[in-house]
């Protein structure tokens, strides 16, 4: 990277171009949806051990409350909404509407778990009797024995974002591009994806918030790691110890190598290592005494075992695998993962995150995009890591481009070129949410102790708390915020008449089941073949 206030030449270009076009106008109103995950506890700060609560409908359908990889680990799921403030008030809703139902138990208010005893204390979780609920209890066995289970109740906020369909020909015009429509919002949505992988880590500097952690949590051996009191580890300049390697960026996955230069390269990839053996899964076994303990003995299960900072996504239909979706219909959103549950938003997400992250995944857009190599993509996760670890260190320097320079530095440079963006989007009128929202982060990057990484830290010292007894403290808080707050019958009914559904949803699955599990599995596999083959040659 140049040391210029540009990030690169073609994005002046094509954002000069792009200011006063059809395109620009149509911009707004992209559609943002939220799954947020967030632990279930008892009122003394353990895991849930009960059932996933039968008010909150089916974990299999409901499409509003799920659950992740335990029982007691809920999802909350957004439509998709074309104002971020309609997102987050729906969130609100199942917020409100969950603590309605699950008696004396808490939501954990942070990514980062609760006191863990035992890994066999974390319930897995269960989807009933049907072939795909069963699969998705199998798969969920199988990280267990890769990855073990504390990993996996480690909380996020994931974001959802498409672009306005009305935005794609207006764009695709201006870029005079002749290929066919899917063709070209498919590659769009790579190059985006590039550019975050390249200039993402802003996020977890930005808006982390796990820079602690419970010493339960974690192996002996940590010696990077600091004690804040008998009970608590941190890093002092950590930003989101989620996103580092003791975190979902574990060592099982590190080298492994998806291609984002295109749709048909990812597929290709990833169609790879979901049918290749590893030879440390083959040891575990698929089936022991006829129980199955993990889906397959690949080096991935199923494609969405691969974790990454963000990925294209497609609606995909019953029974069919995600890159079979994409392969049919193309690319539909991004999924960005990057997000801390935010300590210090009820929700654990606010309105200036969703349109910070709306904002900078605009300029992915319109940045040159080229393919990554070996060389930088070592570079990329080098940046992830260091950020995650060590983001607030004053001397810290990220390479970029082969050239190392200051990580302030950086952030100055991406919010200054995030600034005509976010007027794009604001248009007209009084109000500048956007732009609003982007010099609050600017101001905090310029005073990294004010940013929330450091705020949980200075909080724990501040009220001598350990790291368990500050989110048992903002946990009880959340609960009473919600608990607080009017709920209308209106919504309460609605979300009441879905987990009916979903119940019964779930029971018509069951019954509708015609053939054996080990059938079902054999032909989910075999499910896109051609597709497969196809790209794979």
């Amino acid at each position: 990277m140049p040391r210029n206030a540009k990030l690169n030449k073609k994005f002046e270009t094509r954002l000069g171009n792009f200011a006063g076009s059809e395109a620009a106008k149509r911009l707004r109103r992209g559609r943002t949806g939220i799954e947020k995950e967030s632990l279930r506890v008892t009122p003394q700060g353990h895991i849930a051990t009960t059932p996933h609560p039968p008010a909150l409908g089916s974990a299999l359908t409901n499409p509003y409350i799920t659950t992740d990889y335990s029982e007691a680990l809920l999802e909350f799921i957004t439509p998709p909404f074309p104002q971020p403030d309609d997102t987050l008030a729906f969130l609100e809703q199942v917020h409100q509407y969950t603590y309605r139902n699950i008696g004396d138990e808490l939501l954990w208010a942070t990514s980062m778990p609760c006191m863990i005893d035992e890994e066999n204390e974390i319930p897995i979780a269960g989807y009933g009797s049907s072939n795909v609920g069963l699969m998705k209890n199998i798969y969920r066995r199988g990280l267990s024995y890769r990855y073990g289970r504390r990993m996996q109740i480690i909380s996020g906020v994931h974001f959802n974002y498409s672009l306005p369909d009305r935005f794609w020909p207006a764009f695709q015009d201006a870029e005079g591009d002749k290929r066919t429509k899917r063709e070209f919002v498919s590659d769009a949505y790579f190059a985006i994806i590039r550019n975050f992988q390249r200039f993402g880590w802003i996020i977890p500097f930005l808006f982390g918030s796990s820079p602690a952690v419970c010493k339960s949590f974690l192996a002996a051996g940590h010696r990077e790691f600091r004690e804040l009191d008998r009970f608590t580890l941190f890093r002092p300049y950590a930003t989101s110890l989620r996103m580092s390697d003791i975190g979902y960026k574990n060592q099982n996955q590190s080298n492994l190598r998806v291609s984002y230069d295109n749709l048909q390269s990812y597929i290709s990839d990833l169609s790879r290592v979901t049918r290749t053996p590893h030879p440390e899964y083959e040891k575990i076994g698929v089936k022991a005494d006829g129980e199955y303990r993990q889906l397959n003995a690949n080096i991935l299960q199923i494609e969405n075992e691969y974790y990454s900072f963000i990925r294209p996504k497609q609606v995909a239909r019953s029974g069919e695998r995600p890159t079979v979706a994409m392969r049919r219909r193309g690319v539909r959103y991004v999924e960005v993962r990057a997000l801390d549950v935010s300590p210090f938003d009820p929700t654990g997400v606010n309105h200036e995150q969703l349109r910070f992250i709306e904002a900078f995944l605009i300029f992915c857009l319109l940045m040159d995009s080229p393919p990554v190599s070996e060389t930088e993509l070592d570079d990329i996760l080098a940046n992830q890591q260091l950020v995650a670890c060590c983001g607030r260190d004053p001397s810290l320097k990220l390479r970029i481009n082969g050239e190392m320079q200051p990580i302030r530095l950086l952030v100055d440079r991406i919010c200054s070129n995030l600034e005509v963006i976010c007027d794009l989007l604001d248009g007209n009128g009084k109000s500048k949410p956007y732009r609003d929202a982007l010099m609050k982060q600017r101001d905090l990057a310029k005073n990294p102790e004010a940013l929330p990484s450091a705020r949980v830290l200075e909080e724990m010292r501040t009220n001598k708390e350990s790291f368990f007894e500050f989110a048992m403290r903002i946990s009880r808080t959340h609960r009473e915020y919600f608990r607080s707050k009017t709920f209308s019958r209106e919504k309460s009914r609605m979300f009441a008449d879905e987990a009916a559904r979903s119940i019964a949803l779930q029971a018509s699955i069951e019954r509708a089941d015609s053939v054996s599990f080990d059938e079902y599995l054999r032909r989910y596999f075999s499910s896109g073949a051609a597709e497969r083959e196809r790209i794979l040659g």
